[in-house]
């Protein structure tokens, strides 16, 4: 279940900081670290794929995060678990796929067996579906 199935605007959510960090402002992570909550002020399209939210933080700045960067929290401020909906990912294909593991090969003879090749491009391919 997607973040955006229950978030409105004037929901709180909770920042994970760590998600985050490597593109805020000094400004803006000093103003997550006094209070990680802020209040949902808008919705933005990310990247043509996802959803952001603008939220208004604790110093009345406004930031922009990705979905996966917050935390929805209830009325009592417990964070609202996120439920994965099985129902879009019931392909048999995918479920074989998401198994499937490939480790990095450093000799030659590794490198150059087909086998381990195919692994690697199925497991390549498992991130676009």
């Amino acid at each position: 279940m997607s973040i955006l199935d229950k978030a409105k605007i004037g929901n709180s959510v909770q920042v994970n900081l760590e998600l985050s960090k490597d593109r805020l402002t000094k400004e803006i992570i000093n103003a997550i670290k006094v209070s990680s909550v802020g209040k949902i002020s808008d919705f933005r399209i990310t990247d043509g794929k996802g959803i952001g939210v603008v939220l208004k933080l604790s110093n009345g700045k406004e930031q922009w995060f990705f979905e996966d960067e917050i935390d929805l929290l209830d009325e009592n401020g417990d964070v609202i678990k996120k439920i994965n909906n099985k129902n879009e990912n019931n392909n048999l294909i995918f479920d074989i796929l998401k198994g499937l593991k490939y480790e990095n090969k450093y000799k030659v003879s590794e490198l150059i067996n087909p086998i381990n090749f195919f692994l690697w491009l199925v497991v390549s391919f498992k991130d676009i579906f």
